[in-house]
């Protein structure tokens, strides 16, 4: 029996191709999939900008008359960053009335000598603080931009809604703060014909 070195190559070249649709195909479900796993397990729950702007409209509207003075919640703040930054809340927790429109500043630092865009992700803990949570002005609702070694503070305007649930007495507000794009391009003072990336 002759070994036919074309048929084996043959056959080696479909499963390859077999193997490699089928990596392709789980790296392009593994969004969805991510994104179903956090709304499951209530990490790193991320709500729609038009779901914020529906929140928003509807908190300000009622003109701030529902403060629940009877009720205090603990909000923490909790900063992580995925990137060349020094980035933290002003304060590291703070009590709130439900209805009370509340103000909190975040800090960070571009370390680098460099441009740098960046993108803040925001997750409530526990999950069902998050349908009452309403941010009415973030620098997570937008890609920020620093300029080689910017510091730069940045507000948070949100209002938790009366409506939470009595057992929730502490919510924790808690960004990552990543670069986006990788490192940008940084034109020198000599007149090249491509400026070096870094």
């Amino acid at each position: 029996m002759a070994f036919n070195l074309t048929k084996y190559n043959r056959h080696m070249l479909q499963k390859l191709i077999v193997i490699s649709l089928a990596m392709f195909g789980f790296g392009y479900a593994l969004v969805p999939m991510y994104k179903v796993l956090c709304e499951v397990t209530g990490i790193n729950v991320v709500t729609s900008k038009n779901d914020y702007g529906t929140r928003a409209v509807n908190a300000v509207s009622k003109k701030n008359t529902q403060v629940d003075e009877s009720r205090l919640v603990t909000v923490e703040f909790d900063s992580n960053t995925r990137g060349p930054f020094r980035f933290r809340s002003v304060k590291n927790s703070m009590q709130v009335h439900p209805g009370e429109v509340v103000q909190v500043v975040y800090e960070v630092v571009n370390t680098q000598g460099r441009a740098v865009s960046a993108q803040a992700i925001p997750s409530y803990a526990p999950k069902q603080a998050t349908q009452h949570f309403t941010k009415l002005e973030c620098f997570c609702f937008e890609q920020q931009t620093l300029k080689p070694n910017e510091a730069r503070e940045m507000p948070v305007v949100f209002v938790i809604d009366p409506a939470l649930p009595k057992d929730v007495k502490t919510i924790t507000l808690s960004y990552t703060f990543f670069e986006v794009g990788g490192a940008q391009k940084v034109i020198t003072g000599e007149h090249n014909s491509k400026p070096s990336k870094i």
